[in-house]
């Protein structure tokens, strides 16, 4: 398998070199290898939501160039579309803030960003940062159970059960 090097904070890691994941990403996938349950695809599409309305809300507040805040709509689009779905491989267990979830998003959306701009993934230096730009102002803390909130009224809401359709129709 052909890779590249990415560095987090721990050190160097290497990552298959055409995943958009990057360094924190792989290393939860190293870490975790237990029950083969990956994270949900409404957890995976809530996350898009919110990180483009995260996007669009740092630039209204000034601090989001609107260069960025468009690139990572875009890209946030493409997810919901379900054309990066195999991007997010890891599995539920994890930590319990959805750290890992929320980088593995944070690391996806950064590196797509920086491929649609003419960047190629083993680039040192991208376009945009996962935490200092696709990530600004959130926290694991809250965007993982907002996160879990979306998909979970996207699933009771957009996909009632058949039981829920019957109700009141006896």
């Amino acid at each position: 398998m052909n890779t590249r090097k990415e560095k987090d904070s721990l050190g160097i890691v290497e990552v298959p070199i055409d995943a958009y994941w990057a360094a924190q990403t792989q290393r939860s996938i190293q870490n975790f290898k237990i029950g083969g349950h990956r994270m949900p695809a409404e957890i995976i599409e809530a996350f898009a939501f919110l990180k483009k309305a995260a996007a669009l809300t740092n630039f209204d507040l000034g601090v989001l160039p609107k260069e960025k805040c468009d690139l990572i709509g875009q890209v946030c689009d493409e997810i919901l579309a379900g054309q990066l779905a195999d991007q997010f491989p890891l599995v539920v267990w994890q930590t319990g803030s959805g750290t890992q979830s929320n980088m593995n998003m944070n690391e996806v959306v950064a590196n797509r960003c920086h491929v649609i701009k003419g960047g190629r993934l083993t680039d040192e230096k991208k376009v945009l940062h996962p935490n200092d730009d696709v990530n600004k102002s959130q926290s694991s803390n809250d965007t993982f159970p907002t996160a879990m909130h979306i998909a979970a009224y996207k699933i009771l809401v957009e996909r009632p059960s058949p039981a829920s359709k019957s109700c009141g129709t006896r």
